[in-house]
C-alpha cells in the first residue's frame, strides 16, 4: 500500500497536464469501476449494500468524490512532495476523528510517539518548502486530508456488514456516474497523449482498483486508525520516484527521514502488550477482540 498510494503523485501530475480534475476523476473511477464491479455484484451484497445506502454515500463522497477532485486539482499548483508532506497528516486527524467517536486504543504513548516520529521523517523526507503558487491549493490539500481520515472510520464503523468489494465498486460507480456530466463539459479537445493514458490506466487499475482491495484488508486486519499510517511512507516513494525518474538528486536528509519514516509506522502499528495498559472503551475492545 505504500508503494501503490506512493506512486499516484507522478501520475497525477502527468495526467492534468492535459486533462481537467474533473475528467481524470472520471476517467480513474469509470475504469476502475468497470473493472470491479462485476466481481462485486450479487444479491446478498447489493442487498446489504441497500441496507446501508447512506453510509455508502457518504463514504464515496468523503473517501472518492472530493478527495480525488480536490488533490487533482491541488497538483496543478503545489509540488508532489509538498502533497505527500500534507497528506502524511492523514493518521493525526484519523486518531482525532477515532477519539470523538469513542475508540482511544490507540492513545498510548508509544503509539503517538510513532506518529510525531513519523511526522519527523516525513518533513526531513520532503524538506521545509511550504510554497505553492495558490493558497488554494492548501486549503483543497487540508480537504483531502479530512476526507482520507473519515473514511475508513466510516467504513469500520458503519459498512463492515456490506463486502469490502461491493462498497468498492459501488462507491466508484456512484463517483463515475457524479463525475460524467461535469467531465462532458471539460472534455478534452483532442485524444490525449500516450504518458497521458498510461498515467490514466495506472491510476484506475494499480492505484484504484487493486489499491482499494489491499486497503480493505489492511483495515480489517489493523484497524481504520493504524491503516492510515501508510501516508507516512508515500512522501519516500515519492522522493524514491523523483530520484530514479526525474534524477533530482538523493540528500542525507531524505536518508534520514527514510530511517524514521520506518521507525515511526513500526511505532504506530504495534501490536498492544496485555500487561500495558489500555485507554480504550469497553465497546473498543470488544472491536479490536472481533
Amino acid at each position: 500500500m505504500c508503494v501503490i498510494w506512493g506512486i499516484p503523485y507522478l501520475f497525477i501530475r502527468i495526467a492534468v497536464g492535459e486533462l481537467s480534475p474533473p475528467t481524470l476523476v472520471f476517467f480513474r473511477t469509470a475504469l476502475a469501476a468497470v473493472i470491479l464491479l462485476p466481481f462485486a455484484l450479487s444479491r446478498d451484497a447489493l442487498r446489504a449494500a441497500a441496507a446501508r445506502w447512506l453510509p455508502l454515500l457518504v463514504f464515496a463522497t468523503v473517501e472518492v468524490a472530493a478527495p480525488w477532485l480536490l488533490l487533482s486539482s491541488a497538483e496543478q499548483h503545489i509540488s508532489s512532495a509538498l502533497a505527500g508532506l500534507l497528506i502524511s497528516a492523514v493518521p493525526l486527524v484519523g486518531v482525532v476523528i477515532a477519539t470523538a467517536m469513542g475508540n482511544r486504543e490507540h492513545l498510548g504513548l508509544a503509539t503517538l510517539g510513532g506518529l510525531a516520529v513519523g511526522l519527523a521523517g516525513v518533513v526531513l523526507i520532503v524538506g521545509f518548502d511550504l510554497r505553492a503558487s495558490e493558497p488554494v491549493a492548501l486549503l483543497e490539500m487540508g480537504g483531502v486530508v479530512v476526507g482520507y481520515a473519515v473514511g475508513p472510520a466510516i467504513l469500520a464503523r458503519y459498512l463492515t456488514k456490506v463486502p469490502a468489494m461491493t462498497v468498492n465498486g459501488l462507491a466508484l460507480a456512484i463517483c463515475c456516474i457524479v463525475y460524467a456530466p461535469i467531465a462532458a463539459l471539460h472534455w478534452p479537445a483532442a485524444v490525449p497523449s500516450l504518458p497521458v493514458i498510461g498515467s490514466i490506466a495506472v491510476l484506475s487499475i494499480v492505484c484504484t482498483a487493486l489499491a482499494f482491495l489491499l486497503f480493505f484488508a489492511l483495515i480489517a486486519e489493523i484497524g481504520p486508525v493504524r491503516a492510515t499510517v501508510i501516508t507516512y511512507v508515500n512522501p519516500a516513494v515519492a522522493a524514491l520516484l523523483g530520484v530514479a525518474v526525474l534524477h533530482e538528486r538523493f540528500t542525507v536528509g531524505m536518508a534520514a527521514g527514510f530511517v524514521l519514516v520506518l521507525a515511526g509506522s513500526v511505532l504506530s502499528t504495534r501490536r498492544r502488550n496485555v500487561a500495558e495498559p489500555a485507554l480504550q472503551t469497553p465497546e473498543a475492545r470488544a472491536g479490536e477482540a472481533v
